[in-house]
């Protein structure tokens, strides 16, 4: 082992963090599940950081990496959804945009040109919004009842970023498809 495979031994390491989250969550145990989540954060965030500062990049790591953490927030939502604390819309959107993003990037991959991930700032703020409610409910849980009103902001930001990004991505991409097929 090279110290350039840490960044994907960390991405491996948050693959196998999912099942145990989920299983924490669906047998109401909020705490650990929410210290794994946060692990999970963790990780995401150093292997980020060692892979852009030491340039130990790679193809594998540039697709595990989104991978990894979109299979953590939706494999989150269903737990959450299937337990009755978020709604089951909105967990339907969340696995839509995501199915929508990742069939578009696939066919446009195959179709016109190799694809390198670039998410947009509203993209970016939909994950966060995702992130922030997964762990107030969690937290809700867990340790402290949070405010209503707060995990209802927080689920309505969610849909907001979701119908932004994912009609962001549509159009974009789309567009892009439109105007390379046309040259």
């Amino acid at each position: 082992m090279k110290r350039s495979d840490l960044p994907n031994i960390l991405t491996a390491f948050r693959f196998l963090l999912v099942p145990l989250v989920v299983v924490y969550m669906l047998d109401h145990s909020f705490g650990p599940a929410l210290v794994l989540f946060a692990l999970a954060g963790i990780s995401d965030a150093l292997d980020g950081f060692l892979a852009r500062r030491y340039q130990w990049t790679s193809r594998v790591g540039a697709l595990m990496d989104p991978l990894a953490d979109k299979l953590l927030m939706v494999s989150s939502f269903l737990a959450l959804g299937w337990l009755g604390l978020l709604p089951y819309w909105l967990v339907g959107l969340v696995i839509l945009r995501d199915l929508v993003i990742v069939t578009g990037a696939i066919i446009y991959n195959a179709r016109i040109e190799k694809v390198e991930a670039d998410p947009s700032v509203v993209s970016k703020l939909n994950t966060l919004a995702q992130i922030l409610l997964v762990l107030s409910v969690m937290f809700s849980h867990a340790i402290y009842a949070l405010p209503l009103l707060w995990i209802d902001a927080l689920i309505y930001s969610v849909l907001v970023t979701i119908v932004w990004s994912g009609i962001g991505y549509v159009w974009t991409w789309g567009r892009r498809a439109w105007l390379k097929r046309a040259h």
